[in-house]
């Protein structure tokens, strides 16, 4: 890679690194003031007073929005790594299990894959109980399927490693070249398909939440806040939908930049281009 291209690459990933850790900083620093209704303060536009204006109800949209984007990053963290530790599973057993579990399981990902993805969600949220609860566990469930068949190729390479069939030789366990050696291998690669799963889990929160499935009004998410919002925007009433719009997009594009630049600097094709 060109000098100038590394310095792009690595200057994205800073950027993306550092507003997620403002969007961290910002959600355990602001009050829970700012969602207490206030009828005093209804639909006021942006304002030093309210940077991205107040909403219907008078409460604060900075820290709705603030808020919601640290509830979709906790839903993208245990989503995406029960999903990493599903994928984890079935890719390592489809590569070392044999042929015949090599069928079953990727007969399992097409049929998980050929689902319709949305409405399998919703159905995982309502078997669940939905809340926050059915929210997790209906990303967790659906986007694994990927990043298995990732992990199941990238296993049958590696076992065919001649340190890997030395240590199949000397009678070494299957369960102990998938933990001292497959594992180590292949880390680099679950690691970057666990941050590009982040922006795929949080974009399927951020829908579910806005049809209504999932969590209560209370609850501060984007998703609550954009279905709240399209209510009131023929009124003239921008800021409820542009901000927290705005600053969803920025997020998913955060851990896209930063799983696409891990990629890139980790590959040895790219990283010397």
């Amino acid at each position: 890679m060109k000098i100038d291209a590394r310095k792009k690459v690595i200057a994205s990933l800073v950027f993306s690194v550092l507003f997620i850790g403002l969007i961290i900083v910002l959600s355990f620093t602001i009050g829970e003031k700012g969602l207490e209704t206030d009828h005093t303060m209804k639909n006021h536009s942006p304002s030093l007073l309210a940077l991205f204006g107040t909403d219907s109800l008078g409460r604060d949209m900075l820290t709705r929005t603030v808020k919601g984007l640290k509830f979709s990053l906790y839903v993208g963290i245990v989503g995406s790594t029960l999903g990493v530790l599903i994928a984890l599973f079935l890719g390592i057993l489809a590569a070392v299990g044999g042929v015949y579990v090599d069928r079953v399981v990727m007969w399992f990902v097409d049929m998980f894959i050929g689902m319709p993805h949305l409405v399998f969600m919703i159905l995982v949220s309502f078997a669940v109980g939905r809340g926050a609860m059915g929210v997790i566990v209906a990303t967790a469930v659906t986007h694994w399927p990927a990043l298995a068949r990732v992990v199941r190729n990238e296993v049958m390479a590696i076992k065919k490693a001649e340190y890997i069939l030395i240590s199949k030789n000397t009678g070494k366990s299957r369960w102990f070249i998938v933990r001292k050696h497959i594992l180590p291998a292949i880390f680099p690669q679950i690691f970057i398909g666990f941050v590009l799963l982040f922006p795929h889990v949080i974009l399927h929160e951020a829908s579910m939440t806005f049809l209504g499935f999932g969590l209560s009004a209370q609850q501060p998410s984007i998703g609550i806040i954009l279905s709240e919002a399209t209510k009131h925007i023929s009124l003239g009433n921008w800021w409820p939908v542009v901000f927290p719009g705005l600053a969803l997009i920025i997020l998913v594009k955060c851990f896209d930049n930063i799983g696409s630049s891990l990629r890139i600097l980790n590959n040895p094709q790219t990283r010397y281009l």
